[in-house]
């Protein structure tokens, strides 16, 4: 049973990532824009002075823009530092590096110590019906939310489109989301 659940997760992230890169050609700067604008107005809407979000691969929403704009509003802005099988978070900072998987990170920073995130935004691939991340299938989003979910106060998954299961591919430790957000 748990083999096929597997099975399963592993086949449903592979056609949502082939969706993926099939739209991240021409309308992906369109759909970006769009899921930034979402995202802007849920961060001031909320009030969100710290958050935490990612440095986008070529398949993922480009946050950039709304990384300089919270930088301007001031705005704490954290990011992976992949560090083993997991990450920690670093203040958003120059230069940026590329690293493993493609991924660009800053310099290593001691700046984020267990702080208190009002927003955690985090790319999916997919997600299924009990509103779980389905990503890369390298598991680092999981181990870092299983040992910081309590210092974050909400959830939310970004994509240029949603893939969705409508039955439950993911496992109970698969970050799930409060809200999800696609252009």
């Amino acid at each position: 049973m748990e083999e096929e659940k597997k099975i399963r997760k592993k086949n449903f992230r592979q056609k949502c990532l082939k969706r993926l890169r099939h739209i991240s050609g021409k309308h992906a700067y369109h759909k970006d824009k769009k899921a930034v604008q979402k995202l802007l107005a849920l961060i001031e809407g909320e009030n969100a002075r710290s958050v935490m979000l990612y440095l986008p691969l070529e398949t993922e929403v480009d946050i950039y823009p709304l990384i300089r704009r919270l930088r301007q509003q001031g705005r704490e802005v954290y990011v992976p530092f992949m560090e083993g099988a997991s990450f920690r978070l670093v203040k958003y900072r120059y230069p940026l590096k590329t690293k493993r998987f493609g991924i660009k990170e800053p310099n290593v920073s001691r700046k984020y110590r267990n702080r208190q995130i009002d927003l955690a935004v985090v790319p999916i691939v997919g997600m299924d019906v009990t509103h779980r991340r389905v990503g890369f299938g390298k598991g680092m989003y999981d181990r870092f939310f299983e040992k910081e979910i309590e210092n974050i106060k909400k959830v939310v998954f970004v994509a240029r489109e949603l893939c969705y299961s409508k039955e439950i591919v993911t496992d109970h430790y698969d970050v799930k989301a409060d809200l999800v957000i696609v252009p």
